[in-house]
């Protein structure tokens, strides 16, 4: 019987979504030898997107999450011609009062975010992992994990053997590494499907996201978020009951770009859907613990969020970056996976991911509530946010993110 090579590396990650493709760039660039596992090929799954005008898909970045990928020489790869700028935001969160509009400027910033397709990010992402020497090895399925408090082991279907120092789960919500180590995970439905889709508009979104907190046509809690794209186009996250997704999925091109229209406020006169609308279930989880012996969980394995707030890909970028961050103090006797750096990157992560959790969810029981009491208390925080102090507090908030 012929024994299969163990390949031997600091780090190895599962997952090659857009985690744990920043993940091994990032911790590349650090000095550690990395190995990237992914059951599927990201590059395949890109390329099947190409006969696609717009990807449905997009995600909104924070400005310090760009400049991040600007350092890691990703977003310079990026078309411009393809990225949204976000200058502004309306929200709108009771319908007797006009919307509390943010500006980039109230916080002495060009820009509150910028939108970027999936596709074209995880392009990116992999045309500089192709330029170090990273090994990948996509299509190709875990079968085993054996972890110890010093080193694990990767038995893939295909018979490879990786043995690492440390692992990084960023398998995503359903993360197969979590599983196999039995993680416990706190996990509430929301009952919610998100649609997203883009569509062409009649008039110029000058560069404003809009956001509308409202219920829809049976009473349940509707989030409608409009996201700027290059010319006259937007990209949309509507989050409404399971069941009256299925209705809406079920409509016809014209009429579905009607009822966006008309949960809009028609602001930005007609609508025409471009390419088909995606959609998928909303959950809030969260990891009751982010390390177990030389395992690490970042991204949509450690947490999920509402994207109310668009923070589901910052907030798994921000483990990345905190991770490094707890590398850079590591002195040169530590190994990667020493104890008491494993810990530190728990406390740093463990507030801020509770921080979002609260936001999400809070913002999604508020505007959901019905009772007349929240209500008052939704007026009058639309009320005073309009006072110039808090919002810049909010604006400095969400672009420090």
């Amino acid at each position: 019987m012929i024994m299969a090579a163990t390949l031997k590396t600091d780090i190895a990650i599962v997952g090659a979504g857009l985690v744990g493709l920043a993940a091994a760039l990032g911790l590349q660039h650090a000095g550690f030898s990395v190995v990237l596992i992914d059951s599927k090929n990201p590059i395949k799954e890109t390329a099947a997107l190409e006969a696609q005008v717009w990807d449905s898909r997009i995600y909104a970045i924070s400005p310090k999450n760009a400049e991040w990928l600007k350092r890691l020489g990703v977003w310079q790869l990026l078309n411009p011609g393809r990225i949204g700028e976000m200058q502004a935001m309306e929200i709108w969160g009771d319908a007797s009062l006009p919307p509390l509009t943010l500006f980039a400027e109230d916080a002495n910033s060009d820009y509150l975010g910028f939108i970027v397709e999936a596709k074209a990010l995880t392009q990116a992402l992999m045309q500089r992992i192709e330029a170090t020497d990273i090994q990948i090895l996509f299509d190709s399925p875990c079968a085993a994990l054996t972890t110890s408090s010093n080193t694990t082991i990767v038995r893939l279907l295909n018979g490879k053997i990786i043995e690492s120092a440390l692992l990084l789960a960023a398998d995503g919500s359903h993360s197969w590494v979590r599983e196999q180590l039995n993680m416990p995970l706190q996990k509430k439905e929301y009952d919610q499907v998100a649609i997203v889709a883009n569509f062409e508009i009649e008039k110029p979104h000058s560069h404003i996201a809009r956001q509308w907190f409202a219920q829809d046509n049976e009473g349940n809690n509707s989030i409608l978020a409009w996201l700027p794209l290059p010319g006259n186009r937007i990209s949309i996250v509507w989050s409404v009951s399971t069941q009256y997704a299925g209705k809406l999925l079920l409509l016809t091109e014209d009429k579905l770009s009607e009822q966006v229209k008309l949960a809009g406020g028609e602001v930005l006169g007609e609508l025409k859907l471009i390419g088909l609308p995606k959609s998928f279930p909303l959950s809030l989880q969260k990891s009751n613990t982010l390390i177990q012996d030389c395992v690490i969980l970042i991204g949509d394995a450690a947490h999920q969020v509402h994207p109310l707030a668009g923070q589901g890909v910052n907030l798994g970028f921000r483990d990345v970056i905190d991770l490094l961050e707890v590398f850079k103090e590591k002195n040169q006797y530590q190994a990667v996976n020493d104890i008491s750096l494993l810990k530190r990157y728990s406390r740093v992560r463990k507030a801020d991911i509770l921080n979002m959790l609260l936001l999400t969810d809070g913002l999604y029981q508020l505007f959901g509530s019905q009772s007349s009491v929240v209500r008052k208390i939704r007026h009058w925080g639309f009320s005073a946010a309009k006072y110039k102090v808090i919002k810049k507090l909010l604006v400095a908030n969400a672009i420090a993110l």
